[in-house]
């Protein structure tokens, strides 16, 4: 059983380390980092993520949902392509807020999963 550490990191009552035994858990927290974490964020891998949240001040329009999709795409497959495989990822908004959902399957057991963020 491979134990890994949740995102968000957790503690526990005990004030010990949450670890998370669920594979499917563990790489959605994954695809999270993968979302949130913007280029040059990190020290040790300055083009790790896909910088989704640099976008909230570009312009709500369709080349914009566009690139969006396109550079998540790219950047899950790069970072997480052993371990999935992006099935799609659309991009949405309405009344200042932005969704974004990937589908994707797990290349373990070829499981379907989606992932839906939603932001203002």
């Amino acid at each position: 059983m491979v134990t890994g550490f949740g995102f968000p990191f957790g503690v526990d009552v005990a004030g010990s380390i949450r670890p998370v035994d669920d594979d499917a858990v563990q790489l959605r927290g994954k695809v999270l980092q993968v979302l949130f974490t913007a280029p040059g964020e990190r020290v040790n891998r300055p083009d790790f993520g896909c910088g989704l949240f640099n976008l909230v001040f570009d312009p709500d329009n369709a080349i914009m949902a566009a690139a969006v999709e396109f550079s998540i795409g790219q950047a899950l497959t790069r970072w997480l392509g052993d371990d999935l495989a992006v099935a799609g990822v659309d991009v949405s908004s309405a009344d200042e807020a932005m969704t974004v959902e990937v589908s994707y399957v797990r290349r373990k057991d070829l499981a379907p999963q989606a992932l839906r963020v939603h932001f203002r």
